[in-house]
């Protein structure tokens, strides 16, 4: 007989629509019937799925997370220190998925239970921001408060409605940010409306990326910074290059990197996988080429 896997499900039940509400039974239906042993565990605040996988994840073959981008990072954080990480697994149940639609993980809540114990495993890259880790983003600036400042209950009344509206309010108050970058043997120094480092073709569900210029394998980030616009000419610059992803390379540069390094004079905050992050006058970024394993 075939051995019985230990499977640790972390369920976030407030996440997107809430939606994994009606669906858990199936969800864990499903995985005895494929002879998993499994301990549930629900979420109940900020940092909790942290925690339990640093308390318990060794103890388990197998960690699946369903919930949003938010908990997924959660459950990263807590695996990525031990010894020897669990296969991971993932149920996409959140707003907007960026991660998930990156990965082709399906959005029916049973498809992509199933794929998580059944799916093919893969090595994927993992963010590490100073001391802390991130699964596909860390961006600053314009639009990224909206990520982590909208009410849960708007989340889950508009769906990813929400993120939109919320970005719309803060117009009035985006400011460009001064910063030095340094990149391999190059550095800049310029005020900035926007930056990300990112592993994903969709970010906010916003900011779009064409599948040839990801790989979430290949040790590299995608990278974007947005210059604060001098002039009319400059603003549609950026606009059409964001629609069009042409990227000019004077008012929006894009490249891959696998460090980045990120100064400013005063402390200003970042959001990692859509969740707020007070950040440093100096933060580090690097690429952890297969860091972890998932099952795709």
């Amino acid at each position: 007989m075939e051995k019985q896997e230990k499977l640790l499900l972390i369920v976030n039940l407030h996440a997107g629509m809430m939606k994994i509400k009606a669906a858990l039974p199936d969800i864990i239906d499903l995985y005895c019937r494929q002879n998993q042993d499994v301990t549930v565990y629900t979420t109940s605040g900020k940092g909790d799925a942290t925690r339990i996988c640093r308390e318990r994840g060794m103890l388990f073959d197998a960690v699946v997370c369903c919930g949003g981008d938010g908990t997924l990072n959660e459950v990263l954080c807590g695996l990525l220190p031990l010894e020897n990480p669990p296969m991971v697994g993932y149920i996409p149940a959140g707003t907007t998925n960026d991660f998930a639609s990156s990965m082709k993980i399906p959005s029916n809540l049973l498809e992509a239970a199933r794929r998580a114990v059944c799916g093919t495993p893969t090595p994927i890259d993992v963010g590490q921001f100073n001391s802390r880790y991130f699964s596909y983003v860390a961006s600053f600036g314009a639009f990224t408060e909206s990520s982590y400042a909208t009410p849960q209950y708007v989340k889950n009344a508009l769906g990813h409605l929400a993120y939109i509206i919320e970005g719309m309010k803060d117009l009035h108050t985006i400011h460009p940010y001064q910063m030095k970058i340094t990149v391999e043997n190059q550095t800049w120094e310029d005020e900035y409306l926007f930056g990300c480092v990112s592993n994903s073709t969709s970010i906010g569900g916003i900011v779009k990326l064409s599948e040839s210029a990801v790989d979430m394998r290949d040790g590299k980030f995608e990278v974007m910074l947005i210059k604060s616009p001098k002039n009319a000419a400059e603003t549609q610059k950026i606009i059409l290059g964001i629609l069009t992803h042409q990227f000019d390379g004077e008012v929006i540069k894009f490249f891959p990197t696998s460090e980045i390094a990120f100064y400013s004079k005063n402390q200003l905050p970042w959001t990692l996988d859509g969740e707020y992050e007070a950040g440093s006058t100096e933060i580090q970024i690097r690429n952890l080429h297969e860091a972890i394993q998932m099952r795709i």
